[in-house]
Protein backbone atom coordinates (compact mmCIF):
# COMPACT_ATOMS: atom_id res chain seq x y z
CA UNK A 1 0.00 0.00 0.00
CA UNK A 2 2.87 2.36 0.45
CA UNK A 3 4.44 1.70 -2.98
CA UNK A 4 0.98 2.71 -3.95
CA UNK A 5 1.28 5.90 -1.88
CA UNK A 6 4.59 6.28 -3.19
CA UNK A 7 3.58 5.70 -7.40
CA UNK A 8 1.14 8.72 -7.02
CA UNK A 9 4.14 11.10 -5.49
CA UNK A 10 6.30 10.29 -7.87
CA UNK A 11 3.61 10.44 -11.24
CA UNK A 12 2.85 14.05 -9.44
CA UNK A 13 6.58 14.88 -9.40
CA UNK A 14 6.85 13.64 -13.11
CA UNK A 15 4.30 15.18 -14.25
CA UNK A 16 3.75 18.56 -12.85
CA UNK A 17 0.50 17.27 -11.34
CA UNK A 18 -1.16 19.65 -8.43
CA UNK A 19 -0.60 17.82 -5.20
CA UNK A 20 -3.60 15.55 -4.07
CA UNK A 21 -4.57 15.02 -7.48
CA UNK A 22 -3.05 11.65 -7.77
CA UNK A 23 -2.69 10.51 -4.30
CA UNK A 24 -3.30 6.95 -3.03
CA UNK A 25 -7.03 6.57 -3.34
CA UNK A 26 -6.70 8.18 -6.90
CA UNK A 27 -4.31 5.87 -8.12
CA UNK A 28 -6.20 2.43 -6.55
CA UNK A 29 -9.57 3.48 -8.48
CA UNK A 30 -7.14 4.29 -11.85
CA UNK A 31 -5.35 0.80 -11.90
CA UNK A 32 -8.58 -1.09 -10.60
CA UNK A 33 -10.63 0.77 -13.21
CA UNK A 34 -7.84 -0.56 -15.56
CA UNK A 35 -7.26 -3.72 -14.57
CA UNK A 36 -11.05 -4.40 -15.13
CA UNK A 37 -11.00 -3.31 -18.64
CA UNK A 38 -8.35 -5.49 -19.58
CA UNK A 39 -9.91 -8.43 -18.05
CA UNK A 40 -13.50 -7.66 -17.27
CA UNK A 41 -14.49 -4.71 -19.74
CA UNK A 42 -18.33 -4.84 -19.02
CA UNK A 43 -17.78 -5.02 -15.27
CA UNK A 44 -15.48 -1.98 -15.92
CA UNK A 45 -18.31 -0.23 -17.87
CA UNK A 46 -20.91 -1.29 -14.83
CA UNK A 47 -18.59 -0.35 -11.93
CA UNK A 48 -17.62 3.00 -12.77
CA UNK A 49 -21.71 3.59 -13.84
CA UNK A 50 -22.17 2.67 -10.36
CA UNK A 51 -20.03 4.48 -8.82
CA UNK A 52 -21.18 8.05 -10.93
CA UNK A 53 -24.79 7.11 -9.59
CA UNK A 54 -23.67 6.85 -6.09
CA UNK A 55 -21.56 10.21 -6.30
CA UNK A 56 -24.21 11.56 -7.54
CA UNK A 57 -26.61 10.48 -5.08
CA UNK A 58 -24.64 11.49 -1.74
CA UNK A 59 -23.55 14.68 -3.66
CA UNK A 60 -26.09 16.61 -1.38
CA UNK A 61 -24.72 15.02 1.73
CA UNK A 62 -20.99 15.99 0.04
CA UNK A 63 -22.30 19.63 -0.67
CA UNK A 64 -23.96 19.70 2.65
CA UNK A 65 -21.12 18.74 4.91
CA UNK A 66 -18.45 20.92 2.28
CA UNK A 67 -20.28 24.03 3.37
CA UNK A 68 -20.52 23.31 6.25
CA UNK A 69 -17.02 22.94 7.35
CA UNK A 70 -15.81 25.44 5.57
CA UNK A 71 -18.57 27.85 7.18
CA UNK A 72 -17.49 26.67 10.47
CA UNK A 73 -13.82 27.22 9.88
CA UNK A 74 -14.61 30.61 7.73
CA UNK A 75 -16.70 32.33 10.46
CA UNK A 76 -15.20 30.38 13.50
CA UNK A 77 -17.74 29.04 14.70
CA UNK A 78 -16.08 25.64 14.79
CA UNK A 79 -14.32 26.61 18.30
CA UNK A 80 -17.73 27.24 19.64
CA UNK A 81 -19.42 24.48 18.49
CA UNK A 82 -17.00 22.32 20.11
CA UNK A 83 -17.30 23.99 23.21
CA UNK A 84 -21.20 23.44 23.20
CA UNK A 85 -21.25 20.09 22.73
CA UNK A 86 -18.23 19.39 25.17
CA UNK A 87 -20.12 20.90 27.77
CA UNK A 88 -23.02 18.79 27.78
CA UNK A 89 -21.31 15.41 25.95
CA UNK A 90 -23.87 13.29 27.67
CA UNK A 91 -26.98 14.78 26.56
CA UNK A 92 -25.24 15.14 23.01
CA UNK A 93 -25.35 11.31 23.19
CA UNK A 94 -28.58 10.59 23.89
CA UNK A 95 -29.37 13.10 20.72
CA UNK A 96 -27.04 11.61 18.47
CA UNK A 97 -28.20 8.31 19.14
CA UNK A 98 -31.51 8.99 18.49
CA UNK A 99 -31.24 11.17 15.58
CA UNK A 100 -29.07 9.06 13.83
CA UNK A 101 -31.71 5.87 13.91
CA UNK A 102 -33.76 8.82 12.26
CA UNK A 103 -31.80 10.26 9.50
CA UNK A 104 -31.66 9.03 6.52
CA UNK A 105 -27.81 8.20 6.04
CA UNK A 106 -26.54 4.81 4.97
CA UNK A 107 -22.67 3.39 6.19
CA UNK A 108 -21.48 6.03 3.39
CA UNK A 109 -23.56 8.69 3.38
CA UNK A 110 -22.83 9.33 6.98
CA UNK A 111 -19.00 9.41 6.62
CA UNK A 112 -19.18 13.16 4.92
CA UNK A 113 -21.52 14.42 7.95
CA UNK A 114 -18.78 12.81 10.82
CA UNK A 115 -15.88 14.54 9.13
CA UNK A 116 -17.97 17.96 9.34
CA UNK A 117 -19.06 17.40 12.80
CA UNK A 118 -15.20 16.36 13.64
CA UNK A 119 -13.98 18.81 11.86
CA UNK A 120 -16.02 21.47 13.93
CA UNK A 121 -14.49 20.23 17.10
CA UNK A 122 -17.74 18.05 18.36
CA UNK A 123 -16.30 15.86 20.44
CA UNK A 124 -15.84 11.93 19.85
CA UNK A 125 -18.53 10.40 21.99
CA UNK A 126 -21.96 11.99 20.68
CA UNK A 127 -19.75 11.72 16.89
CA UNK A 128 -19.68 7.93 17.53
CA UNK A 129 -23.09 7.22 18.55
CA UNK A 130 -24.61 8.89 15.58
CA UNK A 131 -21.64 7.00 13.70
CA UNK A 132 -23.12 4.03 14.61
CA UNK A 133 -26.85 4.23 14.65
CA UNK A 134 -26.79 6.18 11.72
CA UNK A 135 -26.36 3.64 9.25
CA UNK A 136 -28.89 0.82 10.89
CA UNK A 137 -32.30 2.17 11.04
CA UNK A 138 -33.87 5.35 9.10
CA UNK A 139 -37.61 5.96 9.06
CA UNK A 140 -37.99 4.35 5.38
CA UNK A 141 -36.12 1.58 6.30
CA UNK A 142 -38.34 1.16 9.12
CA UNK A 143 -41.72 0.75 6.74
CA UNK A 144 -40.06 -1.41 4.29
CA UNK A 145 -38.90 -4.02 7.09
CA UNK A 146 -42.51 -4.18 8.76
CA UNK A 147 -44.31 -6.12 5.79
CA UNK A 148 -41.19 -8.01 5.28
CA UNK A 149 -39.42 -9.14 8.48
CA UNK A 150 -42.48 -8.27 10.91
CA UNK A 151 -43.06 -5.98 13.74
CA UNK A 152 -41.46 -7.24 16.25
CA UNK A 153 -37.87 -7.94 14.37
CA UNK A 154 -38.46 -4.39 12.90
CA UNK A 155 -39.01 -2.82 16.72
CA UNK A 156 -35.98 -5.17 17.59
CA UNK A 157 -33.25 -3.60 14.71
CA UNK A 158 -34.45 0.17 15.85
CA UNK A 159 -34.21 -0.69 19.33
CA UNK A 160 -30.48 -2.31 18.67
CA UNK A 161 -29.67 1.01 16.96
CA UNK A 162 -30.32 3.24 19.32
CA UNK A 163 -29.32 1.36 22.04
CA UNK A 164 -25.88 0.28 19.90
CA UNK A 165 -25.44 4.25 19.46
CA UNK A 166 -26.22 4.96 23.00
CA UNK A 167 -23.39 2.32 24.60
CA UNK A 168 -20.67 3.54 21.38
CA UNK A 169 -20.78 6.78 22.54
CA UNK A 170 -20.70 6.37 26.48
CA UNK A 171 -18.37 3.79 25.71
CA UNK A 172 -16.48 6.28 23.97
CA UNK A 173 -16.84 9.61 25.92
CA UNK A 174 -15.34 6.94 28.96
CA UNK A 175 -12.07 6.36 27.15
CA UNK A 176 -11.90 10.21 25.14
CA UNK A 177 -11.94 11.66 29.00
CA UNK A 178 -8.55 9.79 29.97
CA UNK A 179 -7.29 11.07 26.90
CA UNK A 180 -6.72 7.63 25.06
CA UNK A 181 -8.08 9.15 22.40
CA UNK A 182 -7.00 12.70 21.39
CA UNK A 183 -6.33 13.56 17.90
CA UNK A 184 -8.83 12.04 16.44
CA UNK A 185 -8.57 13.23 13.08
CA UNK A 186 -5.47 11.59 10.84
CA UNK A 187 -3.15 14.22 9.65
CA UNK A 188 -4.28 14.11 5.85
CA UNK A 189 -7.32 14.23 7.17
CA UNK A 190 -6.70 17.36 8.96
CA UNK A 191 -4.77 18.93 5.62
CA UNK A 192 -7.45 18.27 3.36
CA UNK A 193 -10.67 17.72 5.20
CA UNK A 194 -12.59 19.95 7.63
CA UNK A 195 -9.67 21.42 9.52
CA UNK A 196 -10.91 21.26 12.72
CA UNK A 197 -9.32 24.94 13.39
CA UNK A 198 -9.94 25.26 16.91
CA UNK A 199 -7.80 28.24 17.91
CA UNK A 200 -9.91 30.79 19.84
CA UNK A 201 -10.75 33.04 16.81
CA UNK A 202 -13.40 35.75 16.82
CA UNK A 203 -16.80 35.07 15.71
CA UNK A 204 -17.96 36.75 12.75
CA UNK A 205 -21.07 35.45 10.94
CA UNK A 206 -21.04 37.45 7.46
CA UNK A 207 -17.95 36.27 7.31
CA UNK A 208 -17.84 37.06 3.16
CA UNK A 209 -16.94 40.92 4.55
CA UNK A 210 -13.38 39.59 5.03
CA UNK A 211 -11.49 39.14 1.92
CA UNK A 212 -8.95 36.35 4.60
CA UNK A 213 -12.32 34.74 5.40
CA UNK A 214 -13.44 34.64 1.99
CA UNK A 215 -10.44 32.66 1.24
CA UNK A 216 -10.10 30.77 4.10
CA UNK A 217 -13.80 29.31 3.06
CA UNK A 218 -13.22 28.64 -0.78
CA UNK A 219 -9.53 26.81 0.67
CA UNK A 220 -11.59 24.76 2.95
CA UNK A 221 -14.56 23.88 0.67
CA UNK A 222 -11.92 23.01 -1.90
CA UNK A 223 -10.19 20.56 0.36
CA UNK A 224 -12.78 19.04 2.24
CA UNK A 225 -14.88 18.08 -1.05
CA UNK A 226 -11.72 16.56 -2.78
CA UNK A 227 -10.78 14.49 0.47
CA UNK A 228 -14.34 13.19 0.91
CA UNK A 229 -15.13 12.92 -3.32
CA UNK A 230 -11.64 11.09 -3.79
CA UNK A 231 -12.31 8.65 -1.06
CA UNK A 232 -15.92 7.73 -1.88
CA UNK A 233 -15.54 7.02 -5.01
CA UNK A 234 -13.01 4.27 -4.48
CA UNK A 235 -15.64 3.05 -1.32
CA UNK A 236 -18.26 2.78 -4.01
CA UNK A 237 -16.03 1.06 -7.03
CA UNK A 238 -15.33 -1.75 -4.07
CA UNK A 239 -18.51 -1.77 -3.34
CA UNK A 240 -19.58 -2.25 -6.64
CA UNK A 241 -17.26 -5.23 -6.78
CA UNK A 242 -18.72 -6.65 -3.80
CA UNK A 243 -21.92 -6.53 -5.39
CA UNK A 244 -20.69 -8.26 -8.44
CA UNK A 245 -18.70 -10.99 -7.27
CA UNK A 246 -19.41 -11.62 -3.68
CA UNK A 247 -22.82 -13.76 -2.74
CA UNK A 248 -24.62 -12.20 0.38
CA UNK A 249 -26.84 -15.00 0.62
CA UNK A 250 -24.30 -17.94 0.45
CA UNK A 251 -22.66 -15.66 3.21
CA UNK A 252 -25.28 -15.56 5.11
CA UNK A 253 -26.35 -19.25 5.06
CA UNK A 254 -22.98 -20.20 7.01
CA UNK A 255 -24.96 -18.82 9.67
CA UNK A 256 -27.85 -21.15 9.55
CA UNK A 257 -29.72 -22.59 12.24
CA UNK A 258 -30.83 -21.75 15.58
CA UNK A 259 -28.01 -22.58 17.67
CA UNK A 260 -26.29 -19.52 19.86
CA UNK A 261 -22.70 -20.03 18.02
CA UNK A 262 -24.69 -19.08 15.07
CA UNK A 263 -24.97 -15.39 16.54
CA UNK A 264 -21.22 -14.86 16.23
CA UNK A 265 -20.23 -16.56 12.85
CA UNK A 266 -23.43 -14.44 11.35
CA UNK A 267 -21.42 -10.97 12.81
CA UNK A 268 -18.41 -12.01 11.03
CA UNK A 269 -20.08 -13.44 8.16
CA UNK A 270 -21.71 -9.48 8.04
CA UNK A 271 -18.49 -8.30 7.60
CA UNK A 272 -17.24 -9.52 4.00
CA UNK A 273 -21.16 -9.42 2.74
CA UNK A 274 -21.69 -6.02 2.08
CA UNK A 275 -25.85 -5.15 2.41
CA UNK A 276 -26.89 -1.98 2.41
CA UNK A 277 -29.71 -1.86 4.87
CA UNK A 278 -32.60 -2.30 2.06
CA UNK A 279 -30.51 -4.80 0.03
CA UNK A 280 -30.41 -6.61 3.38
CA UNK A 281 -34.04 -6.95 3.97
CA UNK A 282 -34.72 -9.53 1.35
CA UNK A 283 -31.74 -11.29 1.86
CA UNK A 284 -31.93 -11.90 5.30
CA UNK A 285 -36.04 -12.76 4.92
CA UNK A 286 -34.47 -15.76 3.00
CA UNK A 287 -32.11 -17.26 5.14
CA UNK A 288 -34.65 -16.49 8.21
CA UNK A 289 -36.95 -18.83 5.58
CA UNK A 290 -33.93 -21.65 5.35
CA UNK A 291 -33.51 -21.87 9.08
CA UNK A 292 -31.42 -19.12 10.41
CA UNK A 293 -32.25 -17.84 13.69
CA UNK A 294 -34.27 -14.40 13.88
CA UNK A 295 -31.42 -13.19 16.34
CA UNK A 296 -28.33 -14.28 13.87
CA UNK A 297 -30.90 -12.42 11.08
CA UNK A 298 -30.42 -9.32 13.40
CA UNK A 299 -26.65 -9.77 14.06
CA UNK A 300 -26.22 -10.22 10.40
CA UNK A 301 -27.75 -6.89 9.48
CA UNK A 302 -26.52 -4.92 11.81
CA UNK A 303 -22.76 -5.95 11.60
CA UNK A 304 -22.88 -5.55 7.82
CA UNK A 305 -24.45 -1.95 8.38
CA UNK A 306 -21.33 -0.63 10.53
CA UNK A 307 -18.60 -2.58 9.48
CA UNK A 308 -19.09 -2.47 5.88
CA UNK A 309 -15.69 -3.00 3.76
CA UNK A 310 -16.58 0.43 1.43
CA UNK A 311 -17.67 2.72 3.98
CA UNK A 312 -14.77 1.37 6.69
CA UNK A 313 -12.59 2.16 4.02
CA UNK A 314 -13.58 6.43 3.90
CA UNK A 315 -13.44 5.94 7.65
CA UNK A 316 -10.09 4.52 7.51
CA UNK A 317 -8.65 7.55 5.68
CA UNK A 318 -10.35 9.98 7.89
CA UNK A 319 -9.22 9.16 11.54
CA UNK A 320 -6.42 7.31 13.65
CA UNK A 321 -6.42 3.88 13.34
CA UNK A 322 -7.13 3.31 17.28
CA UNK A 323 -10.52 5.27 16.55
CA UNK A 324 -11.36 2.91 13.52
CA UNK A 325 -10.70 -0.14 15.58
CA UNK A 326 -12.65 1.54 18.39
CA UNK A 327 -15.89 2.05 15.88
CA UNK A 328 -15.19 -1.44 13.92
CA UNK A 329 -15.21 -3.05 17.91
CA UNK A 330 -18.06 -1.48 19.20
CA UNK A 331 -20.09 -2.20 16.39
CA UNK A 332 -19.19 -5.73 15.84
CA UNK A 333 -19.66 -5.91 19.81
CA UNK A 334 -23.38 -4.25 19.84
CA UNK A 335 -24.36 -6.30 17.15
CA UNK A 336 -23.37 -9.63 19.02
CA UNK A 337 -25.04 -8.19 22.59
CA UNK A 338 -28.29 -7.42 19.99
CA UNK A 339 -28.18 -10.97 18.30
CA UNK A 340 -27.75 -12.90 21.80
CA UNK A 341 -30.70 -10.95 23.24
CA UNK A 342 -32.51 -11.38 19.80
CA UNK A 343 -32.33 -15.07 19.99
CA UNK A 344 -34.52 -14.79 23.40
CA UNK A 345 -36.58 -12.32 22.08
CA UNK A 346 -37.26 -13.02 18.83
Amino acid sequence: MQAIWGVGRRLRAWGGVAPGLLEGPVVIFLLTLAALALLAPAQAAASLRFTAAELLGIAPFIALSVVAAAYAKASGIDHRLGSVFGARPRTAIVLASLFGALSPFCSCGVVPIVAGLLGAGVPLGPVMAFWIASPLMDPEMFVLMLPVLGAGFTLAKAAAAVGMGLAAGFATHALASTGALDNVLRPTARAGCCNPGLEDRPLVWRFWREQDRRRGFAREARRTAWFLVRWLALAFLVESLMLAYVPADMVGRLAGGTAWWGVPVAVAAGIPAYLNGYAAIPTVHALIGMGMAPGAGLAFMLAGGVTSIPAAMAVRALVHPRVFWLYVGLGLMGALVAGLAGLALL
